[in-house]
């Protein structure tokens, strides 16, 4: 019996001991494997298919130089810079798993006054002055022979794009020739330098959008005159922003370009916030904040309307005069029920906003092929974009749904035919003033010669928007011990910059930039709030009409009257008309109130109900599955 109990001990410590001994193994093999289970929807902490895609078409190493400060004092700033440290090594990581030898990872310490901080510095690494610490690094650098790409800073708030500037750094170095992108703007996308005068009264500089800076990152970015008659040759994409009052002669020279090959993106707009606030005070213009590109986009089957879309599935809330929010049906916040995700530049993007956008109509011209990329919902109409602007609430008042899905952003793409068959215009005046001899000249060098069509397929690309590539309704901008911050609001850069390289050829990183923004707003309640709205607003109109009604009865018994001293005396029949009026404006606002209720009862039930499926979703299915496995195991003991 001893013996028994003592063998008893002997294997259970073995057994334990064993156990540990696997324990310890499966520990060491897991450390020297990093591995890591994404369950999020869109795998946003997985490498993306368009950096695993870079990685492997490396000829020749890349060599990344990590600069993390590793110093001891503990501040809460370091603490969390150095956690945020640790998910970029992370990252670095799963990078090297799929590079290989193709990629050198090097880590640096640079403490002050060592090797490591003088390389950092040659790298061009910028130090951030924290309390307790003289200098902190945090940056990446990234070389190729003698191609070298740095990020001074890795900024916290840019987590949700740090795959993508290490993945365009390293594009960046292994394939360092650049596109040329032309760009023709009638907004301050370059910035406006200020006189010295206007310095002194406190001015400064206006600095260029953030939409040109990444652009200047990744390409040649030229800038075109808006008066340019003839587009350079050595640009392959060109991009035009707010096409105000733009000449014929210009639209020909975009004309000829596009029929030549090249690419174009048209940022259209029916009422420009940004140039209307660039707008001199005291100057009222409404009609000078719209743009088109009339005689093109009739060419290609299209009109440009100069109304503003509002729509109640996507109306955003604006801060009012009082501070109060108030509904803004024509400040557009496109969910993904208006982007076709179906398409590679916008299939992860969830969020597009649309200050005051207009509508592009119509059909592609034969030869062309039309994909829509943003579209409004049933639930909108065409407005005044000048009314919308004064007071955005006011469109609710009469808002009528059209149920039509218009068409807020398309590309064309086939082979395009010239808007000016006749040719350039003015070359005719210019013949005739020039003299015999000059258009002899003129034919012989061939200068009169213009393209009709284009000998291969291209591509266009038509926004009816161009605000919302400013800062302003794209990025937060905010002050922190680490400088000023950035943040993405929406999708907006995203999207843009996808179709830009998408048209230049380059799709991988499409992919990787759309992990900027992710929102996924409830758009069921949205379309219950647009529902409930309509309601509501149809039971103001006939609450309106019915005193519009009654106040013309009224009129109509008052001018019966022929004693001119009485004229002020209510009548019965007047009486009884009035308290009609008032019982049937209480039974209205009655229903008013309840609707509201409804509709608020609905979204707090919906809410909730998503609240709980979310929090007991997961312990359910844990449940169940232990429930499952236990039964299982039952019958197979009860079997035996």
């Amino acid at each position: 019996m001893q013996k028994r109990s003592l063998e008893t001990v002997v294997y259970s410590g073995l057994g334990i001991l064993l156990m540990f001994v696997l324990l310890l193994a499966l520990n060491i093999i897991v450390g020297a494997v990093p591995l890591r289970l994404d369950l999020t929807k869109d795998k946003i902490y997985t490498l993306s298919d368009g950096t695993k895609a870079i990685l492997k078409k490396l000829e020749a190493p890349v060599k990344i130089r990590f600069y993390c400060t590793r110093s001891e004092t503990a501040t809460p700033e370091t603490v969390f810079l150095k956690n945020y440290a640790r998910k970029v090594e992370d990252l670095l990581n799963e990078y090297k798993q799929v590079a290989g030898r193709k990629l050198i990872i090097e880590k640096y310490d640079p403490q002050p006054d060592s090797d490591a901080e003088d390389s950092a510095r040659m790298d061009g690494l910028e130090p951030q002055m924290l309390p307790g610490v003289e200098r902190f690094y945090l940056g990446i650098a990234v070389s190729q022979a003698d191609a070298r790409e740095t990020i001074p800073f890795l900024q916290p708030t840019r987590e949700r794009l740090l795959e993508y500037d290490i993945t365009r750094a390293i594009s960046r170095v292994a394939w360092p020739e650049r596109a040329t992108i032309g760009v023709m703007s009638w907004l301050p996308v370059f910035g406006t330098p200020t006189s010295p005068v206007m310095m002194q009264m406190g001015q400064r500089p206006v600095e260029p959008w953030t939409f040109i800076n990444e652009l200047r990152f990744d390409y040649n970015v030229k800038r075109i005159p808006n008066d340019a008659e003839k587009i350079d040759d050595d640009v392959s994409l060109l991009i035009v922003i707010h096409p105000k009052d733009i000449s014929e002669k210009t639209q020909f020279a975009i004309d000829q370009f596009v029929l030549r090959g090249g690419k174009l993106i048209a940022f259209l707009d029916p009422f420009s916030l940004v140039d209307l606030r660039a707008t001199p005070r005291g100057v009222t213009s409404f009609s000078s904040s719209s743009s088109n590109l009339d005689k093109l986009l009739k060419a290609w089957g299209y009109t440009f309307e100069s109304k503003v879309v509002a729509d109640l599935n996507y109306m955003m809330k604006l801060r009012g005069p009082g501070g109060q929010f108030q509904d803004a049906p024509t400040w557009l916040s496109v969910t993904p029920v208006g982007i076709n995700r179906d398409d590679i530049a916008c299939s992860q993007i969830d969020n597009v906003w649309l200050p005051l956008a207009g509508a592009i109509s119509g059909a592609p011209a034969e030869g062309l092929k039309e994909t829509v990329l943003l579209r409004s919902t049933k639930q909108s109409q065409l407005v005044e974009g000048f009314l919308a602007n004064l007071a955005p609430d006011s469109i609710l008042k009469d808002f009528n749904p059209s149920g039509v899905e218009y068409k807020l952003a398309i590309r064309l793409t086939g082979k395009f035919k010239t808007a000016f068959p006749d040719g350039k215009p003015g070359a005719k005046e210019e013949k005739s003033d020039s003299g015999g001899d000059s258009e002899k000249k003129a034919t012989e060098s061939g200068a009169e010669e213009y393209l009709k069509e284009s000998k291969h397929e291209t591509a266009v690309v038509l926004f009816g928007d161009a605000d919302f590539l400013d800062d302003e309704f794209t990025l937060r901008k905010f002050d922190s011990p680490f400088g000023q911050l950035i943040s993405i609001m929406n999708g907006n850069l995203s999207l843009a910059q996808n179709l830009i390289e998408q048209l230049t050829g380059d799709v991988s990183l499409i992919a990787v930039r759309s992990r900027a923004e992710t929102m996924r707003p409830f758009t069921r309640i949205r379309e219950m709030q647009a529902a409930a709205e309509q309601k509501y607003r149809a039971e103001i109109r006939r609450l309106e009409e019915k005193l519009a009604e009654t106040q013309r009865k009224l009129n109509e018994l008052q001018q019966k009257r022929t004693d001119q001293d009485q004229r002020f005396i209510l009548t019965a029949e007047q009486r009884a008309e009035i308290e009609k009026f008032r019982q049937e404006e209480r039974n209205t606002r009655i229903r008013l109130r309840q609707l509201q209720k409804d509709l608020r009862r609905e979204i707090v039930a919906l809410e909730t109900r998503l609240k709980w499926i979310n929090t007991l979703a997961t312990p359910l299915a844990v449940t169940l599955a232990g429930l499952v496995i236990a039964v299982v195991k039952q019958r197979k003991t009860s079997a035996k």
